[in-house]
């Protein structure tokens, strides 16, 4: 048996001892993230997850494709809506979903091929147990790491002044995809969109509709966010946000540029977003609350005179300090306000201290850290220093 299989077997077993407590006799697993982790395949699939038993990937396409790669699943192809409810168990009534992200439409079909079942969300048990990473995990989240910051140290060979941020951005996503870089960014939010990265400088970082503490002007008012057209100016400025994506396992770190010198004012706040990085690392301990490292990362940029700008521009400022990763870019935990889970071992947290000054620009640092008994362990030993130009 090869080590991805029992891998995927003992992810399965994992839910299933969930959905055995809870009296769900089944999950039905239809975002592609949810399938791929429990099947290996991302194919066009829905998988049929019993409480005990083999689970069974329905595939529309391909299924050539599904049954090389899916080894924790019985593969069958997808049943028309009249034949589908021949092909579960009679005995299976009491039916889970990701009711977090699983449009309406599709609860209406399934509700309707499937009659007399009952539906539950069972979105926190998927969540959850996605969220904790195994060995196998954390090996491609490192070599996603690794990939990300070798582009990072390249930096220097290509950024300029006069440049375009939108041709920043550009190297950056050609060098990634030289190395292997996958590029979906995917996301579990409804209605969230994001570009694989932004490259962003002087005023122009302090926009955008993202949640999130930088989002970029982007190049319309339809796709309002990542890298403008702006130039790059001396004495700016300049913030790389960027993904690295590899085998489905999403990074995210964040490092600052700049041609000539920074002023004051950013230099020390920049100092601050380390302050903090560091403190919020150190406390990334099992059974620590997500909250209350959001809010000593908030104390901390308030004891500073920089609260008014931690996390955003004055008055849109975002609500967590840290956001869980893996194959998707907003996995649980979240470092945020009203999140009182604890950390678990094995979760793993991209932490982005920054801060947004309108009309001069945003600075800050994110690195992705695994929540160990001796605080969060860094995927990456890229230095956090300033790169000056």
């Amino acid at each position: 048996m090869t080590t991805l299989a029992t891998e995927l077997q003992d992810r399965v077993s994992r839910l299933q001892g969930l959905l055995v407590k809870s009296g769900v006799h089944a999950a039905l697993l239809l975002m592609p993230a949810d399938i791929y982790y429990f099947s290996g395949t991302r194919q066009n699939s829905a998988l049929w997850l019993p409480s005990e038993g083999v689970p069974v990937l329905f595939v529309r396409k391909s299924m050539v494709r599904a049954r090389e790669e899916c080894l924790a699943a019985e593969v069958r192809p997808f049943p028309s809506s009249r034949e589908f409810e021949r092909e579960i168990p009679n005995e299976q009534l009491r039916i889970g979903m990701t009711f977090d992200a699983v449009p309406i439409q599709q609860h209406g079909y399934y509700s309707r091929v499937l009659p007399g079942r009952e539906f539950t969300d069972i979105s926190t048990f998927v969540r959850e147990t996605r969220s904790v990473k195994t060995p196998f995990e954390l090996e491609q989240l490192r070599n996603s790491a690794d990939m990300l910051a070798s582009v990072f140290t390249e930096v220097p060979e290509f950024l300029r002044e006069g440049m375009r941020e939108l041709d920043l951005a550009a190297e950056m996503e050609y060098r990634l995809r030289r190395k292997g870089h996958e590029g979906f960014v995917r996301m579990r939010a409804f209605n969230q969109e994001l570009f694989g990265g932004m490259a962003v400088s002087g005023g122009g970082a302090a926009c955008g509709f993202f949640d999130g503490a930088v989002t970029g002007r982007g190049l319309s008012s339809a796709s309002p966010q990542g890298a403008s057209l702006e130039l790059i100016r001396a004495n700016e400025p300049v913030l790389l946000d960027f993904a690295g994506i590899r085998n489905g396992y999403i990074t995210d770190m964040t490092r600052m540029f700049v041609i000539g010198d920074l002023d004051h004012e950013l230099r020390r706040a920049f100092g601050v977003s380390l302050d903090i990085q560091e403190a919020v690392r150190t406390a990334m301990v099992p059974g620590a609350i997500c909250e209350e490292l959001y809010m000593m990362a908030v104390s901390m940029a308030e004891k500073e005179g920089l609260g008014h700008c931690f996390m955003g521009m004055p008055g849109e400022q975002s609500r967590f300090v840290g956001h869980g990763v893996g194959l998707e870019l907003d996995e649980l935990p979240v470092l945020a306000q009203g999140f009182r889970e604890p950390l678990r071992a094995g979760q793993v947290v991209a932490v982005e201290p920054k801060f947004v000054f309108p009309g001069r620009g945003a600075i800050g640092i994110e690195n992705t850290f695994v929540v160990t008994q001796e605080g969060g362990e860094r995927l990456s030993e890229l230095p956090d220093d300033i790169v000056f130009l």
